[in-house]
C-alpha cells in the first residue's frame, strides 16, 4: 500500500525543508509533523530528544509512512544514529528508512567552497552535539570548518521578530560579525538549523558579496530525490498524489497563522489536524 514521506521537526523548521521537497518532488505525498507543543527541543536533555524524537517517528510510521525524514538539525544530531541503528532494526518493518538533514548538508559543502574555508550558524544544541565537525572531518578533511551558535534568532523569529528593526539587525549583526572574526576567510555560510532562512534577508545585508549562503531546503529537497532514484523499492512504496497533510501538537489554529511563514504557502483548516505523541 502506497503511503506519504513523513517529514518531522521539533517546531516550524522544518517546514523550509518540505517547501523545497514539495517544489522539487510535486507529485509525491507528504506528512509533516511539528512537535510544536514541546519545541524547541535544544533546552531539554539528550533522553528526552530522543524519547521526544522516537514519539515522533513511531507516530508517522504508524500513519503508514514507509519513509521519514528528519528534518531538524538538533534531531538529527542528538537522535538520528539511536533512531536508525536501535530503533527501526527492532520495529515491526525494519525495511523502512529514516534519514536527517547533516548528512547531504555536510556532502554538499565540498562543491560550496572555493577556498576550503567554511562557516556553520546553528542552534547551541547542535553546536554542542559537535556532529558538524565530525562529519566533515570524516567526509572533507581539507575544509576549515568554524562555527556560531546564535542563541537568539529561533526566539526572534517564532516571536514573530523577523524584520528589519533595530533589535533584529542587533543579533544577527553580532552573530555574524563574531563568526567572521573567528575566521575572515570564511567563503561559504551553511544555515544548519531550519528556522533560520526566514532570516536570509536580515542576514545578507550584514555578509559580504562574495560569501555564499547556503540554505538546506534544496539541498535535502536534492538529496532526498537521488535516494529515491537509487532505491526504486522505497520509491515504489509512496503514494503520489500532489497532496500534503500536517500534523502539530499544539493549537491546529496557531499553527495554521505560523506556518505561513515557513511554508509560503497559506493552509486551509481541512489540512491541519492536532496530535498527541506518547
Amino acid at each position: 500500500m502506497e503511503a506519504p514521506i513523513g517529514v518531522f521537526d521539533s517546531g516550524y523548521g522544518g517546514l523550509t525543508i518540505l517547501r523545497y521537497l514539495r517544489k522539487l518532488l510535486p507529485e509525491y505525498d507528504f506528512l509533516y509533523l511539528g512537535d510544536n507543543a514541546r519545541a524547541p527541543y535544544g533546552k531539554h536533555s539528550l533522553t528526552t530528544i530522543y524519547e521526544y524524537a522516537r514519539e515522533a517517528v513511531s507516530h508517522l510510521f504508524a500513519c503508514g509512512c514507509p519513509m521519514v525524514i528528519i528534518a531538524c538539525n538538533t534531531v538529527s544530531a542528538h537522535a538520528l544514529r539511536l533512531l536508525q541503528q536501535i530503533d527501526l532494526p527492532r520495529s515491526s518493518d525494519p525495511t523502512r528508512r529514516i534519514l536527517g538533514v547533516i548528512r547531504p548538508t555536510v556532502e554538499r559543502l565540498g562543491e560550496l567552497t572555493r577556498n576550503g574555508h567554511v562557516g556553520i550558524l546553528a542552534t547551541p544544541a547542535t553546536v554542542r552535539s559537535n556532529t558538524y565537525l565530525l562529519e566533515v572531518n570524516r567526509l572533507h578533511p581539507e575544509i576549515q570548518l568554524t562555527q556560531q551558535a546564535p542563541k537568539m534568532w529561533v526566539s526572534l523569529i517564532e516571536g514573530g521578530e523577523y524584520q528589519a528593526n533595530e533589535g533584529v539587525n542587533y543579533f544577527v549583526r553580532r552573530n555574524i560579525e563574531e563568526l567572521l572574526r573567528k575566521d575572515p576567510r570564511i567563503d561559504t555560510i551553511q544555515l544548519a538549523c531550519t528556522h533560520y532562512p526566514v532570516l536570509l534577508p536580515r542576514i545578507r545585508e550584514f555578509v559580504r558579496d562574495d560569501i555564499v549562503i547556503a540554505e538546506q531546503g534544496m539541498i535535502v529537497a536534492e538529496s532526498t530525490q537521488n535516494y529515491l532514484q537509487r532505491h526504486p523499492e522505497m520509491e515504489r512504496r509512496l503514494s503520489k498524489n500532489g497532496i500534503s497533510h500536517f500534523l502539530t501538537t499544539e493549537e491546529d489554529g496557531e499553527f495554521a497563522e505560523m506556518a505561513g511563514l515557513f511554508l509560503h504557502a497559506r493552509l486551509a483548516e481541512d489540512m491541519i489536524d492536532q496530535v498527541q505523541l506518547r
